[in-house]
């Protein structure tokens, strides 16, 4: 199998084209295989050059909200410089879910540019996190979604999804055909403060936490998933973050 990386994870080595296209070698190096570009300066006419020059191909990108409600034309003109047909918002904005009629009113703007991105050969893409799993009219937000914007794909993020109290595998079945883009990330509880016995959820290497992706990842196989995505939010804050996320892969490359 091959797997990618969401530069997000390491997006302090990403801020200018040099940096990026040296990270984008080495990640290479340790055996990814795709990019998703997120967390640096978007210019498609860098992302391109490095695209190209690495021999690693940009599967997904995350971008403003506005941009992808108000300006998807250009959007798909310039995703279409470095290769790239699917177009992802990494996040809505707690502040727009909490009033029910604004949450209804985006999930439609948002449908609208799903749609005439569908129309023209690309996909957008929606990255959730825990809070789409609040229950509102006996469902949960993500589930409004899903029914009421059938042109909306799904990132589906592994983390998120446990972090949410929902189960990974109904969720998948649940998003069945609608998540070729996924994001592999582990979640571990850790021991935070040993004098107060308080143990907290964290972010870490795909194989070091308890996610059992050897049950969830078939699964995704067989509900359309092509692209693998590691992600791991804090390992640029890390001493070591190229280490963080070459954890990910060797476990990846050993096991699938």
């Amino acid at each position: 199998m091959e797997f990618g990386l969401n530069l997000f994870s390491i997006r302090t080595l990403i801020g200018d084209e040099k940096s990026f296209l040296e990270t984008a070698c080495r990640v290479r190096d340790m055996g990814y295989s795709f990019l998703q570009y997120s967390g640096g300066p978007y210019d498609p006419d860098m992302i391109s050059k490095v695209s190209r020059e690495s021999g690693m191909p940009v599967v997904l990108t995350h971008v403003p909200r506005d941009r992808i409600i108000n300006d998807t034309d250009k959007l798909m003109e310039e995703h279409a410089k470095f290769g790239c047909k699917n177009i992802g918002l990494g996040d809505l904005g707690r502040d727009l879910v909490i009033d029910k009629s604004t949450f209804c009113d985006i999930v439609e703007k948002l449908e609208m540019a799903a749609e005439r991105m569908d129309k023209n050969g690309y996909k957008f893409f929606y990255h959730h996190h825990h809070y789409e799993f609040f229950h509102r009219d006996d469902m949960t937000l993500l589930e409004y979604m899903v029914k009421n914007a059938p042109h909306i794909n799904f990132t589906l993020d592994t983390y998120w999804v446990q972090y949410g109290g929902a189960n990974i595998s109904d969720t998948i079945k649940m998003l069945n055909g609608r998540i070729e883009c996924v994001h592999l990330k582990d979640y571990e509880i850790y021991l935070k403060d040993e004098e107060k016995y308080l143990f907290e959820p964290r972010f870490a290497p795909v194989g070091d936490g308890n996610i059992n992706f050897k049950e969830i990842i078939p699964q995704m196989v067989k509900s359309g998933t092509k692209y693998f995505l590691v992600e791991q939010d804090n390992a640029s804050s890390l001493p070591d973050p190229i280490g963080q996320v070459e954890r990910s892969i060797k476990y990846l490359k050993g096991e699938f």
